[in-house]
């Protein structure tokens, strides 16, 4: 299955797609991806249900988060109200090593996102704050990068040992699917990708 790892809708604070203009966009230019998830910044969103929309469109619709800490930007995936007691989603200074274990003991994975852009992205901050530890899978094809940002992050998670996944970084329309990842299980829930982004059998890929 190819899935989308990192979507934003309308209720990220920057985002302009509605989900259902999503499902509509994937089928209508034919995408090859089989979902998405949907991963609104320094939140959680609780509330909404996509279950109808998944059904009509055929569609694998998961909701995650993208949290910042000191080193960037940080996607989560497996987000439970047990984890979000445990420290503040809306805060843009979370330390990175705390979020990891956390995670972690929460049965969540935390991945840094984009981590070859400057500012938000992690291996911008190696240098200055060293290597993080905890760190298993890192963001190496984001749809949204510029220039070399995805090649830094090859090249550094192919030195650290890190593993690799992709995501668009959509908050249009018209950007999802441009990366995605590649999973040897069946995704149909959040607990599936969790668990095939734990067994390791899963690879990047850039559609663009």
């Amino acid at each position: 299955m190819l899935i989308d790892l990192h979507t934003h809708s309308i209720k990220s604070d920057d985002g302009r797609a509605k989900v259902e203009n999503y499902c509509q966009w994937i089928k209508s230019k034919g995408l090859p991806i089989d979902g998405f998830v949907l991963t609104e910044h320094r939140q959680f969103d609780l509330e909404s249900d996509y279950s109808d929309l998944a059904s009509k469109f055929g569609l694998v619709i998961l909701k995650g988060s993208e949290v910042e800490t000191e080193y960037g930007h940080v996607l989560v995936f497996g987000v439970t109200e047990d984890l979000m007691r445990e420290f503040d989603f809306t805060s843009i200074h979370l330390p990175l090593e705390m979020v990891i274990k956390t995670c972690e003991r929460h049965g969540a994975v935390a991945a840094p996102c984009h981590p070859g852009r400057p500012r938000v992205g992690m291996f911008a901050h190696t240098e200055d704050y060293g290597i993080p530890k905890g760190v298993r899978i890192v963001e190496i094809y984001n749809g949204g990068s510029r220039e070399n940002e995805d090649q830094i992050a090859i090249d550094n998670a192919k030195e650290l040992g890190y593993q690799g996944i992709g995501g668009s970084d959509s908050h249009i329309v018209s950007h999802v699917g441009r990366c995605a990842t590649r999973f040897s299980a069946t995704i149909e829930d959040i607990n599936d990708l969790v668990n095939a982004l734990n067994s390791g059998q899963f690879e990047a890929v850039s559609l663009k």
